[in-house]
């Protein structure tokens, strides 16, 4: 079975700050960027758990602000585009792109 157009289309990206454009998105911009680069977020890859984690150790030791309704949209987005990968590595090369033997 084929994937339709919508499932194999790479979801758009904020040129700026790298983060896919999807709901909460916003609220992470304006929340986690306050503290650190966006580049921060998308270079990990993390269960909602440890997305938790990882906010309540900010707000314990960095001092990040409590989140108050913002929060379950901030991990849901999160464990969403910056969650687990099936896979670290990267795809194979097409066979075009490698060397003639």
């Amino acid at each position: 079975m084929f994937a339709s157009s919508s499932e194999a289309a790479e979801p758009a990206v904020d040129k700026q700050s790298g983060l896919v454009i999807a709901e909460g998105s916003n609220l992470v911009l304006a929340h986690c960027s306050a503290c650190h680069s966006t580049s921060l977020i998308t270079q990990n890859a993390m269960s909602k758990k440890r997305w938790l984690e990882t906010i309540r150790w900010m707000q314990d030791t960095q001092k990040l602000w409590p989140l108050g309704d913002a929060e379950p949209v901030i991990l849901d987005y999160l464990a969403k585009w910056y969650g687990p990968k099936e896979s670290a590595r990267r795809p194979p090369l097409a066979p075009h792109l490698m060397p003639k033997r």
